[in-house]
């Protein structure tokens, strides 16, 4: 599992489309599995799970996006999973952390 959080500075919705479209982009084999909305008056999240095909590890690696805004505040969470081989270890998550990559660049770019 990989991991990346951070609180970021800009529009929400410009950083959600651009992580839709760095994910969408750099893999043939990506996917948006699903999506969930939610906003109230002063806050909206954001929560999308992407899949793909890890050559690496030839299997499918998943990967949650959570992206809050709360008054002037944005948080995300990113969280990778899958992609391992092994039954009692986890071997070879080099899928979990290049997946999550395809992400990290653009969200940097948003960082507080």
């Amino acid at each position: 599992m990989a991991k990346y959080e951070a609180e970021l500075r800009g529009d929400f919705f410009e950083i959600l489309e651009n992580i839709n479209d760095a994910v969408m982009s750099n893999s043939s084999s990506a996917s948006l599995e699903e999506k969930s909305d939610f906003s109230t008056a002063n806050s909206v999240c954001a929560v999308r799970v992407y899949e793909r095909y890890s050559y690496t590890g030839q299997n499918r690696v998943s990967m949650n996006v959570t992206l809050i805004k709360s008054d002037d505040r944005i948080f995300v969470s990113v969280i990778t999973s899958g992609g391992s081989q092994g039954i009692i270890f986890k071997i070879n998550t080099l899928g979990e952390s290049s997946f999550l990559d395809t992400v990290t660049s653009v969200l940097d770019k948003y960082r507080s």
